[in-house]
């Protein structure tokens, strides 16, 4: 045993330093030197009597003050002396004594650990290049994206929270993939086939924040506000809340259900008037009846209201898919195409507009056509709005040999265009029955 550890007995063995000790602890912590005034209230007579053989006075009130650098001192000239006072107090408590400042830095490494570990497993599952491994450094180096969610939990279970962010992540994972088609899933289905729990992305739970903050992070968008926020959000990524989110707006169709054609939906056709389908009213579809051989399918409510309002001739098939193809939209366009009917696709000349176009076109081929989407119609339909480099790269796999063109100028001049913007030219195609396809 050295001298520290013999010292460090002795304290320890007499209850008199007990008090003392304590607050020689806290006073290495916040300075991480023997520094500062002793402060201690109520003493008894065998405290004060314990302290003042070290310091070399007598103490009679009852609150004693000394300077800590005094009672280092006096340790000096004990048996015990020389003794390294740091490794005393670490021997008294039998562990490292650290200051504020570098338990701070310990556990900033602990928390580089833990993010490098997630890091790791992401990018052994897809590379790393994937948005979730971006959306991780980015969360830890900007401590954004769900960061203070994430250090919440890991403040209560560092294990919990490492399976926590790589579930999270393997979701962000498949929402690439997912985003790269036309398919949709049900919350629920792709919450277990991620996790095993058809609820671990429910709203409200730590994983569906989570979520929520990596589809923000790989959209640029805020994050929601509301429930209907909310909802838009996961449909725009490809995930089905429940059957009547997914929703298309139609007009001039008929609907036949079990081989009788829906009356509902006959009704809205003799009325000239628009409605909502749900995907729970598709459940049963049997075929479709379009008013005329064309079926025109718009990305906006607005461009699809405006469209309706000021058509002279309204005897069209006009429908609205309010941003992503979503499954209600996807169940109606094979029975669209088995009709006869080719359909006449125009959505906004951004990233995702181009996107979504380009698949419609290589699921279904030339019967899908690419309507006022070209090189002109985006310098026409051109916003102030400025796309992001994440965004810009959704572009680099566009196939159609127009949106091709398109894309390479979006690419220049990182702005959105959009359908607003064209309204006339949409309008003068859907009378001249003559849309505009520049292939």
């Amino acid at each position: 045993m050295n001298n520290n550890e013999a010292c460090a007995e002795y304290f320890r063995g007499n209850s008199a330093y007990r008090r003392c000790f304590s607050e020689f602890e806290k006073k290495w912590k916040t300075y991480g030197k023997v520094t500062g005034i002793i402060t201690l209230k109520n003493t008894s007579e065998e405290e004060r009597r314990a302290i003042g053989g070290i310091l070399g006075k007598t103490f009679y009130e009852n609150t004693i003050r000394f300077p800590f650098a005094e009672f280092g001192k006096g340790l000096q000239y004990t048996k015990f002396a020389p003794v390294d006072f740091e490794q005393v107090l670490e021997a008294y408590f039998g562990r490292k004594t650290l200051t504020t400042q570098e338990r701070q830095k310990e556990a900033e490494r602990g928390k580089a650990d833990f993010f490098e570990t997630v890091e790791s497993y992401l990018t052994e599952c897809k590379g790393p290049d994937s948005i979730a491994v971006s959306w991780l450094q980015d969360m830890f180096s900007q401590k954004k994206y769900g960061y203070q969610t994430v250090i919440r939990e890991y403040g209560r279970d560092r294990e919990k929270t490492e399976k926590l962010l790589k579930t999270v992540g393997k979701a962000i994972l498949l929402l690439e993939d997912i985003r790269e088609t036309e398919e949709e899933y049900p919350l629920a289905v792709f919450s277990a086939e991620v996790s095993g729990n058809p609820h671990y992305f429910d709203q409200g739970t730590t994983g569906g924040q989570l979520l929520v903050h990596g589809m923000c992070y790989a959209t640029e968008e805020d994050y929601p506000a509301n429930a209907h926020q909310w909802r838009e959000l996961l449909l725009s990524n490809g995930i089905v809340p429940d059957n009547i989110s997914s929703i298309v707006h139609i007009y001039g169709l008929r609907l036949q259900v079990d081989g009788d054609w829906h009356p509902a939906y006959d009704a809205f056709c003799r009325r000239q008037e628009p409605c909502a389908v749900t995907m729970e009213n598709l459940q049963e579809l049997t075929a479709v009846h379009p008013t005329g051989d064309r079926v025109y399918i718009v990305e906006n409510e607005m461009v699809f209201s405006y469209l309706l309002k000021h058509l002279e001739q309204r005897n069209v098939t006009l429908l609205c898919t309010s941003g992503q193809l979503r499954s209600a939209a996807v169940k109606l366009i094979p029975f669209l195409l088995n009709s006869g009917a080719d359909i006449y696709y125009s959505g906004d000349i951004d990233p995702d507009g181009i996107r979504i176009a380009d698949r419609l076109w290589r699921k279904y081929g030339d019967r899908i056509h690419v309507w006022r989407m070209s090189e002109e119609d985006y310098v026409k339909s051109l916003s102030e709005e400025e796309i992001g480099n994440v965004s810009i790269k959704k572009l680099e796999t566009v196939e159609n040999p127009v949106l091709r063109k398109t894309a390479k100028e979006v690419r220049k001049k990182k702005r959105a265009g959009y359908q607003e913007n064209i309204l006339k030219d949409l309008l003068e195609d859907m009378e001249l029955e003559r849309p505009s396809r520049k292939q």
